[in-house]
């Protein structure tokens, strides 16, 4: 069973997928960093410094107990937060479409410049038996 478990974590695959987890969640961190940290103080300072995380519909607001501590906290719709996770989700998408396209423009150009080596090559030398056979199928083929 060891053996086996040893295989299954070894082979290509499973170790890639890791690989891709990790910098996926390393990536996903430096994304949401540049919308925390860099597009939405831009976008506040477009809108008169408005911080988009406090900007919220209360439904209730919190109920305070004698002492000014909070019984019950407010209930409240932050749409705010969800206007952030719209713009980190819209700049992780342009990214990885940009990424795509380069990857896809890279493995067109490698296609088309094995294509043309392929093209260069000269085309493999028959045998004459081989050539002598092809020719004998070919006729009888056509005499049927």
């Amino acid at each position: 069973m060891w053996k086996e478990f040893k295989t299954f974590i070894f082979r290509g695959n499973v170790m890639d997928l890791a690989i891709g987890v990790i910098i996926a969640t390393s990536f996903a961190a430096i994304v949401n960093s540049l919308v925390k940290d860099v597009i939405m103080p831009c976008i506040g300072a477009l809108t008169s410094g408005i911080d988009f995380t406090a900007l919220k519909v209360v439904l209730k607001p919190a109920v305070l107990d004698a002492a000014g501590e909070i019984a019950k906290p407010e209930v409240a719709i932050g749409y705010g937060i969800f206007i952030n996770t719209v713009i980190t989700f819209l700049i992780v998408a342009l990214v990885i479409f940009i990424v795509v396209k380069v990857i896809n423009k890279n493995r067109e150009m490698m296609d088309a410049k094995l294509k043309k080596t392929k093209a260069e090559e000269p085309a493999p030398e028959i045998p004459a038996d081989v050539a002598l056979l092809t020719e004998i199928r070919d006729l009888l083929r056509n005499s049927k």
